[in-house]
């Protein structure tokens, strides 16, 4: 039985005891969901490419419209993690743009004369700056096309979405609204309908990819279960997560996860992988645990590769942990452990998002506990809630 299965194997009662009840759940349950989420696509996929061709897409009026994403804290994140993969597919521009930043610098962010659609992530759909940001677009600029995407579908995004003309709302299973409050199967079930809005013209593509998706969360969860327990059991102090391309949005992510289920009592940081030399080696020591997610992409992960030499070579830190990565090129000593998934045919960078963020999220699961902390309420002095609550929106 692994370390994330024997929590799962506690009484009900020892769960609500030591703040387990959802946490350890809800990320067991994720690849079983991601086919649930498939699933809702196809329901909307019809209705959502026409409304994708009334805001602009394929159609006589010039130039693709502007994509941004937007949401906040891992709803930024989910974003992030699907940037690469539209801009791609969709051959338009995308922007990962905070909800917080459009609150406070909105017109400064459009073009006269542009079209945009913003696509809205949010796990309750009652985060106040995404609400607010949605009202005012909806009231000042008719012209931009939303689509919202929560999680929740009582949220107050979904509900001033619902009945106008330039606004797709869809509802994710509530199966997948996580209770606890750090997100989980939210963050990684919205990436995975982003990928299929990705695909949404050529969806029989991104089925047998969903399906190795799967399989490769199933096969990934026991082995970094028992790997994040035992590196929960050593002394880091600090945890630094690198990726490149969609795989930095899991580091942003896993960064995120580590450090609210602590309340910051292991310091994070992420960067690219190209990034760290750039200032952020500073950070490294030999209380640090460095987590590489790997690129499957040969060019790519000659330059990853070459970062863990450098580490090495420096001796910055005290363990180096390398996640997924199909890569021919040999690790050599340059990784202390190697996490991939066992399954035949590699996922795709732009797609492995969902798989690769399990041991970010496992991590900060065991360091939570290490801490004796609560993971489902780890904010003992209330510093966070599970939905951002008294901010004030100024006009």
């Amino acid at each position: 039985m692994d370390a994330l299965a024997k929590l799962l194997d506690l009484s009900r009662e020892e769960k609500i005891e030591r703040g387990l009840l959802f946490t350890p759940a809800e990320i067991a349950q994720q690849p079983a969901t991601w086919e649930s989420t498939f699933s809702i696509f196809q329901k909307h996929r019809m209705r959502l490419a026409a409304f994708l061709g009334d805001a602009g897409f394929s159609g006589p009026m010039g130039p693709e419209p502007t994509v941004f994403f937007i949401g906040a804290g891992s709803s930024d994140y989910v974003g992030r993690s699907l940037v690469h993969l539209l801009r791609r597919l969709w051959k338009c521009e995308v922007i990962a743009i905070p909800g917080t930043s459009l609150l406070t610098h909105g017109e400064q962010w459009l073009i006269p004369g542009q079209r945009y659609v913003w696509i809205s992530f949010s796990r309750s759909g009652d985060s106040p700056e995404g609400v607010s940001v949605i009202e005012k677009a909806l009231g000042s600029h008719p012209d931009i096309h939303h689509i919202v995407m929560s999680c929740n579908s009582e949220g107050r995004m979904i509900r001033c979405a619902a009945g106008k003309p330039q606004a797709f709302a869809v509802a994710l299973d509530d199966a997948v609204n996580d209770r606890a409050l750090a997100m989980t199967r939210s963050f990684s079930n919205m990436v995975v309908f982003g990928q299929c809005m990705a695909h949404v013209r050529h969806l029989a593509h991104y089925e047998p990819i969903l399906h190795r998706l799967v399989e490769a969360g199933k096969s990934l969860l026991p082995q970094a279960a028992d790997a994040a327990a035992a590196l929960a059991a050593e002394p880091y102090e600090r945890v630094c997560f690198v990726g490149s391309g969609a795989l930095e949005g899991v580091a942003v992510e896993s960064a995120l996860k580590v450090l609210e289920l602590t309340a910051g009592r292991i310091l994070t940081t992420w960067e690219s992988v190209m990034g760290l030399r750039h200032g952020p080696m500073a950070a490294l020591d030999k209380t640090t645990l460095l987590v590489a997610f790997l690129s499957s992409d040969e060019k790519v992960a000659r330059y990853e590769r070459d970062l863990l030499q450098e580490l090495v070579r420096k001796r910055l830190v005290k363990t180096q942990i390398a996640v997924g990565g199909h890569s021919q090129l040999p690790l050599d000593d340059f990784a202390d452990h190697n996490l991939s998934p066992d399954i035949g045919t590699a996922v795709p960078d732009d797609c492995r998002p969902p798989a690769d963020v399990l041991f970010g999220q496992l991590l900060g699961l065991f360091f939570s506990l290490r801490c004796t902390l609560m993971p489902d309420r780890p904010s003992p002095d209330g510093v966070l809630s599970r939905v951002v609550q008294n901010v004030k929106i100024y006009a």
